[in-house]
């Protein structure tokens, strides 16, 4: 098998959570580049169609799959109409929060946290087992990448945040330490099954809104990579890609870190 043939995603199913977001657009356009017919999910209607919409212009092929990951019902009514009948990549990166402090953090932010980066990953990661179960039967591929962040592995230099509330908040990164932590413990559990799992931890990709606003910020933040610059969000696709195909065939339970280097200091 060729390298085009190993990182080639032709005629694999990807899902694809919290699609719609700076991060996960990228996601999703990857793996469409690759040849995967890429599930976008997101809550808004209007910004799903206009994803799927976006990749179909590039000659990529998607379909919608509008419901909230955190309402138990919504997600398994979505599982009882789905029409495809296997899955080779699971793409759990949706999260919404606050910031903060630990001074300034309600105990409620902690329990949303970890009911949308946690709890939401074990439902649609049970959900999907089956389906993952099938491609790696059909096509000898079933890839879970959990999205994580740097933050999961060293803390935040609150210095380097203007605002309390602007902050980077503990109740992120505790919950992105505990991804990666079950992704370990996942990748032991189904590793035997022939379903892989492994993380992606980004480092800073502020959004383009901050980028254009902020540059005092965006500037403090390149001052501590030692590349001495912010990602271009287009540097996870490689990544995203890697993961997700048979270039990574004997690749379980690891922590990739998209950073700069940030974390090896």
């Amino acid at each position: 098998m060729s390298v085009a043939e190993l990182f080639s995603l032709k005629g694999k199913n990807a899902f694809v959570t919290g699609a719609t977001g700076y991060i996960g657009e990228q996601f999703c356009l990857a793996l469409a580049e690759a040849g995967a017919h890429v599930i976008v999910q997101g809550r808004n209607q209007e910004a799903v169609s206009h994803l799927v919409s976006n990749i179909k212009s590039l000659k990529g092929s998607a379909e919608p799959a509008v419901f909230d990951l955190q309402d138990k019902n919504s997600t398994e009514k979505y599982f009882e109409l789905i029409k495809f009948e296997s899955l080779n990549i699971l793409v759990n990166n949706a999260y919404n929060g606050v910031g903060g402090t630990i001074s300034s953090s309600l105990e409620q932010h902690y329990r949303d946290s970890y009911e949308i980066g946690m709890v939401v990953v074990q439902r649609l990661f049970k959900l999907f087992t089956p389906l993952l179960l099938e491609g790696n039967r059909q096509d000898g591929l079933a890839s879970c990448i959990n999205i994580a962040s740097m933050y999961g592995v060293v803390a935040p230099d609150l210095s380097v945040y203007e605002s309390e509330s602007g902050s980077n908040p503990p109740f992120y990164g505790a919950v992105k330490a505990a991804l990666i932590q079950w992704s370990k413990y996942a990748a032991c559990e189904y590793g035997a099954q022939g379903i892989r799992v492994n993380c992606i931890s980004p480092g800073p990709f502020p959004n383009l809104d901050v980028q254009n606003t902020n540059s005092e910020f965006v500037n403090k933040l390149a001052a501590k990579v030692p590349m001495k610059r912010i990602g271009n969000v287009k540097e996870l696709k490689g990544a995203i890609v890697f993961l997700a195909s048979n270039a990574s065939s004997y690749v379980n339970g690891i922590n990739l870190k998209v950073d700069g280097g940030w974390t090896c200091q």
